[in-house]
């Protein structure tokens, strides 16, 4: 049987190629008798073989094919640093062929693999995803990774990076003209806020996208107006009625849950500080 760990290669310039050649062959052979045989393990390392070889052989698209193949069956070993790095390591692979959107993808598989037992890995991998997408100007493609990102960082309860998530999701979409996706990431930013019981953020949120006219002239700023409204109102009944609304039962699951719970803080309070801003002002402006 082939030993996995001692490959018949010589550093002989005239049997280099030859030997990896043979090598790798006979640890694809192995991978996949192995992995026929679910004995995951002795796959996942002649996978990882598999790929070595392709690499010394300048053959990285088949490298990075083997180093995703090992990165699944790390998963089913839950041997999650080793699927970062195996997808991460395909990803660089995908990218040496000048294939991005393979090497977004590899990255997005290992970050959805890691959501629930290494998240903070997962948000740097769908970010990364992200930014190869970008910088090869598909920024329509990153919309489901920021949903994804910013559902991590839900379930982490950091809104504010949630938050600011959504506002790169919106900066996407606009940059590829999907106003449609752009005004449901800003109305869903001001829900986080919110949520997170920051109204200024929430206000000088809805004030900052209220610049971008696809936003200004959308259902989406009616309805960010509204609850903003019944916010300074400590009108709890609008709150709730607005969070029904259909223009929020049309964004992400993640942010319908948050909005049904709305209000989470006492919003009376925040219509008696707005009240006596309010006199402040009027005192400020009394010049009799």
């Amino acid at each position: 049987m082939l030993n996995l760990f001692t490959p018949r290669t010589k550093l002989s310039l005239t049997r280099w190629s030859a030997d990896w050649k043979t090598a790798t062959v006979l640890y694809e052979q192995a991978a996949n008798g192995f992995r026929g045989a679910r004995n995951h393990e002795k796959a996942k390392i002649a996978y990882e073989k598999a790929s070595q070889g392709q690499q010394m052989l300048s053959s990285p698209w088949d490298a990075a094919k083997h180093m995703e193949s090992a990165a699944a069956l790390a998963k089913e070993l839950s041997n999650w640093r080793e699927v970062a790095d195996f997808y991460q390591k395909a990803s660089e692979l995908y990218m040496e062929c000048g294939r991005p959107q393979p090497a977004s993808d590899a990255l997005a598989k290992g970050a959805r693999a890691l959501e629930d037992t290494m998240p903070e890995e997962a948000i740097q991998l769908y970010t990364d995803a992200c930014t190869i997408l970008e910088d090869d100007e598909k920024e329509q493609m990153t919309f489901d990774l920021y949903r994804a990102v910013t559902s991590v960082y839900i379930k982490l309860e950091k809104y504010t990076d949630a938050a600011s998530s959504l506002l790169r999701l919106g900066l996407a979409a606009d940059k590829c003209n999907a106003t449609n996706s752009q005004s449901k990431a800003y109305l869903s930013a001001i829900i986080v806020y919110l949520y997170a019981h920051d109204f200024k953020q929430a206000e000088k949120c809805y004030n900052d996208c209220s610049q971008i006219d696809a936003f200004l002239k959308s259902d989406h700023n009616r309805c960010a107006s509204k609850f903003l409204s019944a916010y300074t109102d400590g009108d709890v009944d609008e709150i709730k009625k607005i969070a029904q609304s259909s223009a929020v039962s049309h964004l992400d699951h993640a942010i319908i849950r948050l909005a049904r719970k709305l209000p989470t803080g006492d919003v009376s309070a925040l219509k008696t500080s707005t009240a006596e801003d309010d006199e402040d002002s009027l005192d400020e402006n009394d010049l009799t």
